[in-house]
């Protein structure tokens, strides 16, 4: 893409195809968290995902990065892709992305899937949030990986799926540092941004995160619905940051019934 973003974009299997969906991953991440989400998807769907600025394959941020900018990159996707209105889905920064998205584009989204996403934190944790992004901008991505993945994954998961989490590590670590700092920054204050939109997002919103999330609670998942009128909530049991790709299907069967429920079928 002339903008340097890297994508794919996935047909659907279904004769009778239902909405796009975009999906969005989170910082130091790359359009790969999604590989066990997209067999589900495409059955019905058309999935575009793809690398935010600075991620992946994707090229660098044209200027420093915050959530309008990484706004502006998904709507270029859209227009090159020539896709009217999608079902935007995203994951931590992703789900930040995703409502300035929705806030300055509300004629794109059909409709929103907030993952495991932060919200208004609290002097405290704002604090620790804060810290964990200087740590970053001082020693890399390397500074905080590895109390980063205990928080990201379940104990049992790291023990019983440690290629899983090895590759994540590699990638996380194969981030530009300053790169990685800027965008560290942007979760780290972004959120301010997003607390109580005026006027509201009303697009059909799905908010989810899992039970032993500290990053982004179920504290916040319920304030980020309470603030989406007609939003739902759905908090998924024992996992910690990283559930969906511990557990893919408990995130993607509940999509898919969120979005076959806003078109009136459950094929």
């Amino acid at each position: 893409m002339s903008n340097g973003t890297v994508y794919d974009d996935l047909p659907a299997r279904h004769d009778r195809p239902g909405v796009p969906i975009v999906l969005v991953h989170g910082l130091g991440l790359d359009r790969s968290t999604w590989d066990g989400h997209l067999v589900a998807l495409t059955a019905r769907h058309r999935v575009i995902r793809y690398d935010l600025f600075g991620h992946g394959e994707s090229s660098n941020p044209p200027r420093t990065p915050d959530l309008t900018l990484f706004a502006e990159q998904l709507l270029e996707l859209l227009d090159e892709l020539d896709i009217e209105q999608v079902a935007v889905v995203g994951f931590s920064l992703g789900g930040m992305i995703n409502r300035r998205f929705a806030i300055d584009h509300p004629d794109r989204v059909h409709s929103l899937a907030i993952f495991n996403s932060p919200h208004e934190r609290g002097d405290d944790a704002q604090r620790l949030v804060e810290e964990r992004a200087a740590a970053s901008a001082a020693g890399g991505p390397g500074a905080t990986i590895d109390a980063t993945l205990v928080r990201w994954f379940t104990e049992s998961f790291r023990a019983v799926s440690s290629e899983i989490v090895e590759t994540v590590k590699v990638g996380v670590l194969a981030n530009d540092p300053p790169v990685y700092a800027e965008c560290r920054w942007v979760l780290a204050n972004g959120v301010v941004e997003l607390i109580a939109p005026e006027p509201p997002i009303t697009k059909p919103t799905l908010v989810m995160t899992c039970e032993n999330d500290t990053g982004s609670t179920p504290a916040m998942s319920h304030a980020i619905a309470a603030e989406t009128p007609g939003a739902q909530t759905i908090i998924v049991p024992g996992l910690q940051h990283m559930g969906l790709v511990e557990a893919p299907d408990l995130f993607t069967e509940p999509l898919l019934g969120f979005l076959a429920d806003l078109e009136g079928s459950n094929d």
